[in-house]
């Protein structure tokens, strides 16, 4: 079976931020295609018990500095988006969407213009207004794009992609797969690369 990295992320979380502007590097750097996963945490959350990482007493203030921290070893800009925390339905429908209407590279390409959005700008990327102009900044149509927003169609394919990611064993964001092995967390991207360059371990 040839080696692939699957990568499920919420848009809410702030460290997934950080992972999709280098994971595709990272599996170019193997020769492994990534494939790239929305879910939302909100679902998933129900199933484990789980809080948003910002809203937890203690640990929620210890990761907005190291959140503040992090963009500043990597020299990035960051802040948090208008709207903390929040659910990520109109980007994560229109990344399917557009999988499946253009292709993966396209969709890849607006995922992260949405991440860019909300923790480099700080825009409401909880906004369909929002992310719906993101989209069409991309040469999509804004009547088509509208239309996804709302589709059964689209809305059954994110219902479908959280479940399966639940049935992969996803329960946080960023989260990466590759050949059965798990792997939590942004800060977990150092031991990908080494598993990967030592196939396994």
């Amino acid at each position: 079976m040839d080696r692939r990295i699957d990568f499920y992320f919420d848009f809410s979380s702030p460290y997934a931020y950080f992972a999709a502007l280098e994971i595709n590097g990272l599996g170019k750097k193997h020769d492994c295609p990534v494939h790239w996963h929305p879910v939302l945490l909100g679902a998933i959350f129900k199933t484990t018990g789980a809080k948003p990482l910002l809203q937890m007493p203690l640990k929620g203030a210890y990761a907005q500095h190291d959140l503040e921290r992090t963009a500043r070893m990597k020299g990035l800009p960051f802040c948090l988006p208008a709207s903390v925390p929040f659910v990520s339905l109109a980007a994560s429908r229109l990344y399917y969407w557009i999988t499946d209407e253009r292709d993966a590279a396209l969709a890849q390409s607006f995922a992260r213009n949405v991440f860019k959005a909300g923790y480099q700008m700080g825009m409401d990327i909880s906004a369909p207004g929002v992310i719906s102009d993101i989209a069409v900044a991309l040469g999509l149509s804004r009547e088509q794009v509208e239309e996804a927003l709302v589709s059964p169609v689209v809305k059954a394919t994110l219902r479908a992609e959280v479940t399966a990611a639940e049935e992969q064993g996803v329960f946080g964001s960023p989260f990466f797969l590759i050949e059965g092995e798990a792997f939590w967390g942004y800060d977990r991207m150092p031991v990908l690369d080494s598993w990967l360059s030592r196939g396994g371990w």
